[in-house]
């Protein structure tokens, strides 16, 4: 959608292409979505930002009407017919609420401050139609929600203002149990 100066926190007139810039931040070979073959892997992890509200899908302008990339969308709905576990944190839950009609997931909490914490005030104005008619599970940061039926692990990282240690700790549970279902 656009390439932000995170120093200033301002949109840049720069372009950027999303799989080099993965590659650049994975140091190594990275393969197009549409190349992706489901049967290589065991489980399926998106993690989250801001890119999946504005390059993934066009929810940062849709909201609930939004898009996901159509490769996206395929892959996410390979992995669940083939019974492969998915494991989404941060804002990536709202991919599984647009595809997995029903589902349950977790962003945290649907309190605006949780033992201290505030949640990140991006998404405070549209933090109830995040789900699309799926149930919303309160989950402290440093955990993860598995909707077992769904074989879906989400945990809300960065959409709670926590501290770095307790995202980490939130992301390797998620990442736990992500395993367990594998």
């Amino acid at each position: 959608m656009h390439v932000v100066n995170h120093c200033e926190g301002k949109p840049t007139e720069e372009k950027r292409n999303i799989l080099q810039e993965s590659a650049r931040i994975a140091r190594g070979d990275v393969t197009d979505l549409a190349n992706l073959d489901v049967s290589a892997f065991d489980a399926l992890i998106i993690p989250g930002g801001f890119g999946v509200a504005k390059n993934l899908s066009d929810w940062a302008v849709k909201n609930k009407d939004c898009t996901i990339q159509p490769h996206l969308e395929k892959l996410i709905k390979a992995f669940h017919k083939a019974g492969k576990p998915l494991a989404m944190c941060c804002i990536s839950p709202i991919l599984a609420a647009k595809i997995l009609p029903g589902c349950e997931l977790t962003v945290g909490q649907d309190i605006e401050y949780v033992y201290g914490y505030k949640r990140n005030p991006i998404y405070n104005s549209n933090f109830p139609s995040l789900f699309m008619g799926c149930k919303h599970v309160n989950t402290d940061v440093e955990k993860a929600h598995v909707d077992v039926k769904n074989k879906l692990v989400t945990t809300s990282a960065f959409m709670c203002n926590a501290p770095i240690h307790s995202v980490f700790d939130g992301i390797g549970v998620m990442v736990k149990e992500t395993l367990k279902l594998a």
